[in-house]
């Protein structure tokens, strides 16, 4: 029984080897079909943004595939004991060579095309409209500035908000002013299916349409010190009616807040 063990141990590790990919393409079926690789979507371009992710979650899946079968097949084939001639080594093939060296460019340079329309719709064509609200990233905490009813940021009406509570409306289209007190962050809000760094002394614009309501996650996703692990927020999509409210109940605590300063 051992030694038909021993005989079989060779292939018993190409077997083994075989296991760890079946079992991560397996992991990764079940969780598209249960639906855990992305969370809730939100937002008008979140469907765009998930397409690329399962295009290229696929393409490279295929291609993960083949490798594994044919290293498989190989270390199957050309076990040691099972093959005692001597290694011959040769030249290769020129023309495969020249076609994997094709092949993944041009697959390579079509995603880059394809995702073109995506990137400049997140990135390059902001909305002509007054910033919705200020983000302040700063060690180890989200900061909030929305303007007052003159719609103008850094003026005496505007409302500052320093916990990590982001009140915005849903239905309408949104524009962040986002920028960093001190080092890089990330400001990532996984639901939006939007992440933008947030550089130290540089303003930047994030811009979206949330399609429904709901209190969801702000992360930052780049490592900005020792509390990174605690710099989170959360993002609460309000109906338009609902969110000026918000913003008036906002209003009348700063004031509060600072009527009891000057006391």
């Amino acid at each position: 029984m051992i030694k038909r063990f021993l005989r079989w141990m060779p292939n018993f590790w190409a077997l083994l080897f075989l296991a760890v990919p079946v079992m991560g393409v397996a992991t990764f079926v079940l969780a598209d079909r249960y639906n855990i690789w992305l969370p809730r979507d939100v937002s008008e371009h979140g469907r765009t943004i998930d397409q690329l992710f399962y295009f290229i979650l696929y393409l490279t899946g295929v291609v993960f595939i083949v490798t594994e079968v044919v290293l498989f097949y190989f270390a199957w084939k050309y076990e040691a004991k099972q093959n005692t001639k001597p290694v011959e080594f040769s030249h290769g093939s020129h023309s495969l060579e020249v076609v994997w060296t094709i092949l993944p460019a041009v697959t390579l340079l079509f995603i880059a095309i394809y995702q073109m329309d995506a990137w400049a719709a997140a990135k390059m064509r902001p909305p002509e409209i007054p910033f919705t609200c200020e983000v302040t990233g700063r060690q180890f905490n989200w900061d909030f500035r929305y303007p007052g009813p003159d719609n103008v940021l850094y003026t005496p009406d505007d409302i500052v908000r320093t916990d990590g509570n982001l009140y915005l409306p849903y239905g309408e289209e949104v524009l962040l002013k986002i920028t960093s007190a001190d080092v890089l962050h990330s400001f990532f809000l996984p639901n939006l299916r939007l992440k933008q760094d947030v550089i130290p002394g540089m303003d930047q614009k994030m811009w979206f349409r949330a399609t429904d309501g709901g209190s969801f996650d702000i992360v930052c996703a780049e490592l900005c010190g020792w509390g990174h692990y605690k710099m989170k927020g959360r993002i609460h999509l309000l109906k338009p009616e609902e969110y000026q409210a918000k913003l008036e109940e906002l209003r009348q605590e700063q004031n509060t807040m600072r009527v009891a300063e000057t006391k």
